[in-house]
């Protein structure tokens, strides 16, 4: 049965600390619906009511879009491994580019990376946990380095013309923001 909280306690915290991937949910308006998965050491808990976490370069950049349209975001959480939970955060959000004056402070919360690409600051509205009984359990094995080599092996230019080529609209043509238009 679905339980409903006004904060994340020390419990929940723990839970979220303990995950190595987490998926948001975001829409705008119009257009399509998005549902992306996370990892890499990637989430922050500041506060009961306050998580960020550090977008790094991807093929899309659909939160982003999304957020300037509608802030709203979802955060699920799920134990793939032990005790059964879902998770969600509910809440609304704020994209922090790397150009925005609040983005060295909140930055040096996370290992560095020269694909960081924006930091999402949300703000946490509900809590909801459910029983994830038919969440598989799986058996986390590594972090794949995938992401970070591609990084490796390319200059801070050839990654700023891969945002402005991949990065700067949606799927669905939205603005991004990610050179502070």
């Amino acid at each position: 049965m679905a339980k409903f909280y006004d904060e994340i306690s020390p419990e929940l915290k723990s839970f979220i600390q303990d995950q190595k991937i987490f998926f948001t949910g975001t829409a705008a308006k119009d257009g399509r619906v998005n549902v992306s998965p996370k990892g890499m050491d990637s989430l922050r808990i500041l506060g009961p009511n306050r998580v960020i976490w550090l977008n790094l370069t991807g093929s899309g950049n659909e939160t982003a879009a999304h957020l300037r349209d509608v802030n709203r975001l979802t955060l699920m959480f799920c134990a793939f491994e032990g005790k059964p939970l879902i998770l969600r955060l509910y809440g609304s959000a704020r994209t922090v580019h790397t150009t925005d004056k609040d983005w060295d402070a909140l930055y040096q919360h996370f290992p560095e990376s020269r694909g960081a690409r924006q930091i999402f600051d949300v703000t946490i509205d509900s809590v909801q946990t459910s029983c994830g009984f038919a969440v598989p359990l799986m058996d986390y094995r590594e972090d794949r380095d995938i992401l970070q080599t591609w990084v490796d092996k390319r200059s801070d230019q050839d990654i700023q013309d891969y945002w402005a080529a991949k990065n700067v609209t949606s799927i669905d043509g939205k603005p991004t923001g990610i050179f502070g238009e």
